[in-house]
């Protein structure tokens, strides 16, 4: 799943891509909004709130969330698609360009005065200009729900996923069952929002400092391995909210106990 970290990646690819342009083709594939047209508008800017993209045009904003599959193409203007038609659920095109939104999960269109009747319920974003660290550690440590479950809801801190939780916990020496109002939010959150700020620019996301395959985490991902810092064994288990929003959860019983 597309971290924070990504997102704001796409969101910068898109902006280069469309900032100051008038939209030439506009085609939101999805019910609701089928019969929406914003062509002859300005693209403002595209940018991202958290793990959400969000298209700032004319008076309008189209936002999209990625979730599990969704991905932005950019395309010279008459290029072949990278990815089937029947998969593209949004497209924006401009003069010499083509962006086009595969198999994203939800499509919205308000006016931009209206933006935060989707995105309002967001915590701070580590890799967003208003960046609140104070906030964001206020919110984790008041949630009384384990420190696993805590960390990946967007109302706390917008932008980690599941892979970012794993790796904070285990460098922060956390047990990920350990209930958030104990743990030390200042520092995950200060941990973490390095984090995302040094993955924001790399080609991949590497937790330890090292880019080789098979070398970037920790723990997420390498149960039955040993701890690449004691030798025990990396355990894997699931955690969520309730049982149909669980995540898988890996973690070291020695550096994490």
């Amino acid at each position: 799943m597309p971290e924070g970290d990504t997102v704001h990646r796409a969101a910068q690819r898109l902006d280069e891509a469309l900032h100051g342009l008038q939209v030439t083709r506009f085609e939101l594939r999805v019910p609701k909004f089928a019969t929406s047209d914003l062509r002859g508008e300005t693209v403002h800017e595209v940018v991202a709130r958290g793990k959400h993209l969000l298209h700032r045009i004319g008076d309008f904003t189209l936002h999209s969330h990625l979730k599990m599959e969704g991905r932005w193409h950019v395309y010279r203007d008459g290029a072949r698609w990278r990815a089937p038609a029947y998969q593209a659920r949004a497209i924006v095109g401009a003069a010499g360009v083509e962006t086009v939104g595969f198999e994203i999960a939800d499509v919205d269109l308000v006016r931009t005065r209206d933006e935060e009747s989707i995105v309002g319920h967001l915590g701070p974003d580590p890799l967003g200009d208003a960046w609140d660290a104070a906030e964001a550690a206020r919110r984790l440590s008041a949630d009384t729900r384990v420190v696993h479950v805590a960390l990946q809801d967007q109302r706390n801190i917008a932008g980690f996923g599941n892979e970012y939780v794993n790796e904070i916990l285990f460098v922060r020496g956390i047990l990920p069952t350990t209930p958030a109002t104990q743990a030390d939010a200042a520092g995950i959150v200060d941990l973490g929002s390095r984090m995302i700020r040094a993955n924001r620019t790399r080609r991949n996301r590497t937790f330890t400092g090292d880019d080789r395959d098979g070398r970037r985490t920790w723990v997420y991902g390498r149960e039955g391995r040993p701890c690449r810092r004691c030798g025990a064994i990396v355990q894997k288990t699931e955690l969520g909210a309730d049982p149909t929003k669980l995540r898988i959860v890996f973690w070291c019983p020695v550096c994490q106990s």
